[in-house]
């Protein structure tokens, strides 16, 4: 065999020595220790790249949490603030500041009258008092929007009505906008004028209660009623317990009563403008037109075109009291707070309302 390498038909290349066969078999492991530590990095550079990215959206996740909890603390400190300026304001601004010409001072009484609803008793009290007392207000005028409401409310706005009526010659006047019914109608009685819209709604002079039974309905459901009163009659208003024929007459007494009181109030305040018709005190609601021809109201007009008449343009100044925001959230708060723990509402269930 010569030092020249020879090529075998049975391999493929040529024909190694044995000296250069150990030396390609001692050298195919390291290239193979070498193919396996690349693939390692590799994987350890995978796994890096994948740790990597989570941990930037982990970073991208907190930063955008962040974010909206700063929104929403920025959020409700603004309005914190915005309720504490307008709390200021409502205690030491000056709201009561009247124009420099002659207008109509207005009085707003919208909603259900209730000693804890805007349209209560001290509020609207408040404002007729600023109004009658501007020096440039020509008249006062109560822009009533209102089903009715508390019969001690409505009293105590028609018995101040009749003392400041008393107190001098400015004219106190109603206007009813789309609903003067019941309690709204008994403060509109006390005025020197009531006016209102042809399609208005005013009258309905009676005393609701409502109310239901529900004994049958427990002993079906199989409840057992556990009330405990001192004094026979405590209890007969409650709504799971059947109600005695005479417990039925003595409360038909006391409705009896309020309304007569009602009937008394508005023979009082109208007088003899009043139409001799026996329907006025049933309870019945008329139209403007109709309330004009039964001596209801005085005259077809709207706040607007009473200033016209009287100034020849419109002059309207609100001396009605603002509202305390914080005042209004707490008693709601209170009231919807009181019927989740069945706290029984201290309202009069007697009402000078419409249904």
């Amino acid at each position: 065999m010569s030092d020249d390498k020879r090529e075998d038909r049975w391999t493929e290349g040529p024909e190694l020595t044995p000296e250069e066969a150990r030396r390609a078999q001692s050298e195919q492991p390291a290239s193979s220790a070498e193919s396996a530590e690349a693939l390692r990095e590799r994987r350890r550079l995978a796994q890096q790249e994948m740790l990597d990215r989570w941990i930037d959206g982990v970073l991208v996740e907190q930063r955008r949490s962040r974010r909206w909890k700063l929104f929403f603390r920025f959020l409700f400190a603004a309005l914190i603030l915005a309720s504490l300026v307008a709390t200021f304001y409502s205690l030491f601004g000056d709201p009561v500041r009247e124009p420099e010409r002659q207008h109509l001072g207005v009085v707003t009484v919208r909603g259900v009258i209730d000693s804890e609803s805007p349209a209560s008793a001290e509020r609207i009290i408040e404002g007729l008092n600023r109004a009658w007392e501007a020096a440039n207000a020509a008249a006062v005028v109560l822009h009533i929007d209102s089903p009715g409401g508390s019969p001690v409310q409505s009293q105590r706005v028609y018995n101040e009505i009749l003392r400041l009526r008393e107190e001098g010659d400015k004219p106190i006047i109603a206007v009813i906008e789309d609903v003067g019914a019941s309690g709204a109608y008994y403060m509109a009685a006390a005025a020197d004028e009531i006016v209102a819209a042809p399609a208005s709604l005013v009258g309905s002079i009676g005393v609701i209660f409502a109310s239901f039974g529900f004994e049958e309905a427990i002993e079906r459901l199989g409840i057992e009623r556990r009330i405990y009163v001192s004094g026979e009659n405590k209890g007969f208003l409650d709504p799971f317990s059947p109600i005695a024929p005479e417990e039925r007459e003595f409360w038909q007494t006391v409705m009896d009563t309020t309304h007569s009181q009602f009937i008394e109030a508005v023979r009082q305040g109208r007088g003899d403008r009043l139409a001799d018709d026996e329907r006025l005190f049933t309870g019945l609601i008329w139209s403007g037109e109709q309330a004009l021809e039964l001596g209801l109201i005085d005259g077809i007009s709207s706040l607007d075109a009473l200033s016209r008449d009287l100034f020849g343009e419109v002059r309207l100044h609100d001396y009605t009291p603002r509202l305390d925001p914080f005042e209004r959230l707490s008693r709601q708060f209170g009231r919807v707070a009181a019927e989740w723990v069945g706290v029984p509402s201290s309202r009069s269930p007697v009402r000078y309302q419409l249904p």
